[in-house]
């Protein structure tokens, strides 16, 4: 017996340390917010604002000063601002809890080109990471696997849901591709000089994507045929129902996965990274080609690049006419919660503010083909929103005290701010 309510105790401490908070109800009231600084993401700032959503769609955006009737419960923003959910792209938010701890590690399957590997049946909405996001305004992501050269297809999620069922707004939206770099660092392991060196099965391995994207083209226009996963998984490709997100850098990788990929008839292309994207924009804008970039708080890649490079990296390419997103592949899980920051270091090296935003909200929508629903405060569109006491792209401001999922009034408390609180009280008391 006492064994039995050992284990008892165990499991719910286990539960208790684990779970995230129960995911807000559906909206059964209208909410109107008064009186703030609206920033609609497409570029818009209302000073004075009325926004009114119901049952999880925004119904009324304009000026407070007109005269229309205001619905159900009213919120009193004055002072404070109104953004649109920041939107996470290319994340591996869900897939991993701890990276240290491969139990809890799920962003990579088995295989060189797996593009039937669905991340979101992986996801995990109970993750802490995920609820860390939310204080700071990142209210949906793309959950992208990695791995491999073709390492699956990812999906679209809002963060506060019971499963990934609840969570998925677009699924299966994209296949990831990682292009395969002309140079390559010597292994130094095998004898090899430990500097940059020409990559000898560059043309190799783009035979092997080429063939395998033939041989997909071919299989999906047969109808009598026995099934094979990975090829029947590139179908919407060729269709332009998804999109392909290819993965390279430099300008000559650049240039030869955008030829072919074209040349494959593969319809939508998104760049991810491209580092020296800003030197071949005009090449980028012939074939419409929109960009997610690297974070901004990252180090020049080379030793004679500005230092400031990744700083003003989404200006350069914005500038030259580009469609301009930014995604974090690549660093660690958790710094998901800095996007607002990210584009608010591209306002402090030349962007306009509100040209930033769109970076993480309507730019990012448009390029992952949810904008139709999410991306703007518009009417139609989700009440997918946040209230802040002050500029939410400026860390010292970036403050919120409500947001909203599909208009469900979703809790801001993590484990950081339960911590916060806690030590906060203790020195209070003088201890």
């Amino acid at each position: 017996m006492k064994k039995i309510i050992y284990i008892l105790i165990v499991v719910c401490f286990t539960a208790n340390g684990f779970a995230q908070q129960t995911p807000a109800s559906p909206q059964t009231e209208a909410i109107t917010i008064e009186g703030a600084i609206a920033h609609l993401g497409d570029g818009t700032v209302i000073e004075n604002s009325l926004i009114m959503f119901e049952g999880g769609k925004i119904t009324f955006v304009g000026d407070a000063k007109m005269k229309i009737a205001r619905k159900g419960q009213i919120i009193d923003a004055k002072g404070k601002h109104v953004y649109p959910g920041f939107i996470a792209a290319c994340t591996v938010l869900g897939l991993v809890e701890v990276d240290a701890v491969r139990a809890s590690d799920d962003q990579e399957e088995i295989g060189g080109m797996i593009p039937h590997v669905r991340s979101i049946i992986a996801y995990n909405s109970e993750s802490k990471v995920i609820e860390s996001m939310r204080p700071n305004g990142v209210l949906m992501a793309q959950i992208a696997p990695r791995g491999g050269v073709i390492p699956g297809t990812s999906s679209v999620v809002q963060l506060d849901a019971w499963n990934w069922e609840d969570a998925a707004v677009k699924t299966d939206d994209g296949i990831h591709l990682h292009w395969p770099n002309s140079y390559r660092r010597g292994r130094w392991w095998l004898g090899e000089d430990r500097g940059m060196q020409p990559n000898k099965k560059y043309k190799e391995n783009i035979t092997s994507i080429v063939d395998f994207i033939v041989n997909a083209k071919a299989y999906n226009k047969t109808t009598a045929k026995p099934y094979h996963q990975e090829y029947a998984a590139m179908e919407g490709l060729f269709s332009g129902d998804q999109k392909l997100y290819v993965y390279a850098d430099g300008e000559k990788e650049i240039i030869d996965a955008i030829t072919t990929l074209k040349e494959n008839n593969i319809k939508n292309v998104v760049l991810v990274g491209g580092y020296n994207a800003y030197k071949i924009t005009d090449f980028l804008k012939k074939n419409d080609i929109p960009v997610l970039v690297r974070a901004m708080h990252n180090l020049p890649s080379n030793n004679d690049d500005d230092y400031d490079l990744p700083y003003k990296m989404a200006k350069l390419l914005t500038d030259g006419g580009l469609l301009v997103g930014i995604q974090n592949n690549g660093e660690a899980n958790f710094q998901n919660r800095n996007l607002p920051f990210y584009a608010g270091q591209a306002v402090a090296y030349g962007m306009e503010k509100e040209a930033a935003l769109q970076l993480i909200t309507n730019n990012t929508a448009k390029i992952l083909g949810i904008d139709k629903t999410h991306g703007t405060l518009a009417v139609g569109k989700s009440a997918t929103l946040f209230i802040s006491e002050g500029d939410a792209l400026e860390m010292r401001t970036n403050k919120l005290n409500k947001a909203f999922i599909d208009g469900r009034d979703v809790s801001l408390e993590t484990h950081q701010t339960e911590l916060y609180k806690r030590y906060m009280g203790k020195y209070n008391r003088g201890e």
